[in-house]
């Protein structure tokens, strides 16, 4: 009997334990909030869309309005990875220009273009690396309905996001601002590459606004009369801003024309390092700093994204439907991974030693997870410009 009791209370302590549920583990979300006005966050905004403006080749230089959204995932060692929602505004500049986004001018209400960028920003302290792994952006044209209602005579926008050039009028006016832009020029000729973007108006009659590309034509103006090869392979090297009023007795036309810098790199010059993606820096400042970073970094390292362009809101809505149609106003989509406990990313190609790098990248956090000192304030707080 003596040995009965402490055998039977072992044999109920183990059964306790085999029975109690498991203690629950608290796992807590690796991103981390950070506010949109910080001016380290503010400055790796920067560097992001400046890497997506190089990265284009179409289109117009996207400005920052401001800083939507952004979450810091702490990487090992002394690295980070920056989830970025990036509310932009197009400016007048064409991506080919190279042009920074603060050196280019917004445009008019009733010409803008904005919209979202998302973006996966990687930072490594000790390597100096700052560089955007991907983006994605979705552009609209603010609303034509919302501007006609305050200003029913400002110029209507049409055909820079719909690609819509079918009026044979937006042709004549390119053409014939071209004609008149060479007719003005002492020896160079150029031709038409593409119509980039349209706007119409009534002034005394139709009138056009066009903005096109042109390319420098293969002969000179004292040869126009015997020039009949054209270079089908010369890049476009200009952007040309063109109008013309249609009335009965005459057509005014104007034309004024923004030539690019070379895009052909020179050992030391501006351009030498505006392709690369991974950039080594002393300091975080300004992108412009780009411009004096070692080039030994791999050239093959630029982000990897895409810009969509879609219609006007308002010409979303089914024709002859009476209810509101719900539509996803921005629907900019970066999920390299749906794995919530996330997928490593090889980024060896950002690192000049043989060792393989890696980073781990999460599900991009959702609008409902937006940080609490977000967003950041507007430069253009014009609730048509913002996205919702």
């Amino acid at each position: 009997m003596g040995l009965l009791l402490p055998l039977v209370l072992c044999a109920l302590a183990v059964g306790s334990g085999a029975t109690s549920p498991p203690l629950p583990v608290f796992n807590p979300s690796p991103l981390l909030s950070r506010g949109c006005n910080d001016s380290d966050v503010l400055s790796f905004a920067n560097f992001a869309l400046g890497d997506i403006n190089r990265d284009r080749k179409d289109g117009y230089v996207l400005s920052l309005n401001r800083v939507s959204d952004v979450r810091e995932h702490r990487q090992d060692g002394p690295a980070a990875l920056y989830y970025l929602t990036l509310d932009v505004i197009e400016t007048d500049c064409h991506v080919l220009s190279r042009k920074s986004w603060k050196d280019c001018k917004g445009r008019a209400l009733f010409h803008s273009v904005y919209g979202q960028c998302k973006a996966l920003f990687y930072m490594h302290k000790t390597a100096r690396i700052l560089h955007t792994l991907s983006y994605n952006c979705t552009l609209r044209p603010v609303s034509k309905r919302s501007i006609l209602r305050t200003c029913p005579d400002c110029p209507v926008l049409g055909g820079s996001v719909s690609r819509d050039f079918s009026d044979p009028s937006v042709l004549e006016t390119a053409t014939e601002s071209l004609a008149k832009y060479n007719s003005e020029s002492t020896s160079k000729q150029y031709s038409l590459v593409k119509i980039t973007m349209v706007s119409r108006q009534w002034v005394g009659g139709p009138s056009y606004s066009v903005e096109y590309l042109i390319k420098e034509a293969p002969c000179t103006k004292s040869q126009a009369s015997s020039c009949t090869h054209q270079s089908p392979d010369s890049e476009a090297v200009g952007l040309c801003k063109g109008s013309l009023i249609k009335s009965s007795r005459v057509k005014p036309v104007s034309v004024t024309c923004d030539f690019f810098k070379s895009q052909a790199p020179t050992p030391g010059g501006e351009n030498s390092a505006v392709n690369l993606g991974p950039v080594q820096l002393p300091k975080v400042e300004d992108s412009q700093q780009k411009k004096s970073a070692p080039t030994d970094a791999p050239a093959t390292a630029v982000p990897k994204g895409s810009v969509q362009y879609l219609p006007d809101l308002g010409d979303e809505k089914p024709q002859g439907s009476q209810e509101s149609v719900p539509v996803e106003a921005f629907p900019v989509h970066l999920d390299l991974t749906r794995n919530p406990q996330g997928e490593p990313v090889d980024i060896s190609f950002l690192f000049m030693g043989p060792e393989k790098e890696t980073v781990l990248v999460l599900p991009f956090p959702s609008k409902e997870q937006r940080s609490a000192e977000c967003p950041g304030p507007a430069q253009e707080d014009n609730p048509l410009l913002l996205p919702p």
